[in-house]
């Protein structure tokens, strides 16, 4: 794979993660909602409710783990996010799972990983 700018590389991984997501049911709703500062990398419905996905695209090697680029800081954010949207297109009381697609691109190599439910948000 050729060098990739960061912009380039959330692009393909975002559209990796979109392909993936459907090949397991999924329906794309939304790519890049946002919501004034806040911001969903993909709003995706199966038949088990809707699904916020954050996507993390990175190039080999890799420094942080999912993790830690997904910390509590950022899961609030999403799940801020999630809140506004849910308001926003009339959608609340239905089942909603916070996943993350994590994209590493390794030469010719790709890895696509799935991590469904990977938090449940707190609401206070």
């Amino acid at each position: 794979m050729n060098v990739l700018n960061t912009s380039k590389l959330g692009e393909l991984g975002e559209q990796m993660a979109c392909d993936f997501l459907e090949t397991r049911g999924h329906q794309i709703l939304d790519r890049n909602w946002r919501g004034g500062h806040l911001e969903i990398d993909i709003v995706s419905e199966a038949a088990d409710g809707l699904h916020f996905v954050e996507v993390k695209a990175r190039k080999t090697p890799v420094t942080t783990s999912i993790d830690d680029q997904v910390n509590s800081i950022k899961q609030k954010r999403i799940s801020a996010a999630a809140l506004k949207y849910l308001n926003n297109k009339n959608l609340s009381g239905r089942e909603v799972f916070f996943d993350v697609v994590s994209v590493l691109f390794n030469g010719q190599e790709t890895t696509v990983r799935y991590i469904p439910q990977a938090w449940i948000p707190m609401y206070t």
